[in-house]
């Protein structure tokens, strides 16, 4: 109980939330394949999304599971998808999995396309400089 041995993070928990955890720099928010939410979600916190999400999402970094699904624009510095995107996409960097599947326009900086993943809709290498500068207010 007050031993200065540092605690074992759960296993459970995304691999960049555990290593931020440690450094204390990063803070996350995990919300469950058992959660559905209606409207929009603004955070300043990096994001793991495993549940239905209707409503736009604004956050530093996003990882989405791969039963998720988002219905809704999602600006964000980084996003790692696997689960479903019915909406447009605004992303620094971006890792899309050969499990996501995306209907809408998706704007990167740096984009990665795993082998099997569909996208409908519209790739733009480039965010728009005020489009940038919002992304990014949200990380200090």
């Amino acid at each position: 109980m007050f031993s200065k041995k540092p605690t074992r993070e759960p296993e459970h928990l995304p691999r960049s939330a555990q290593q931020g955890n440690a450094m204390g720099a990063t803070t996350f928010s995990v919300l469950g394949a058992d959660l559905a939410v209606k409207g929009d979600i603004t955070a300043s916190a990096d994001l793991h999304i495993d549940g239905h999400i209707a409503g736009d999402i604004t956050c530093a970094a996003l990882v989405q599971g791969e039963a998720s699904v988002i219905e809704g624009e999602i600006r964000a510095q980084t996003a790692r998808l696997a689960g479903t995107v019915k909406g447009g996409i605004e992303v620094g960097q971006l890792v899309v999995l050969k499990s996501a599947r995306i209907q809408g326009d998706v704007k990167y900086d740096m984009l990665t396309i795993e082998q099997g993943a569909h996208i409908d809709g519209r790739l733009s290498h480039g965010l728009d400089p005020v489009d940038h500068e919002t992304a990014l207010t949200l990380v200090s």
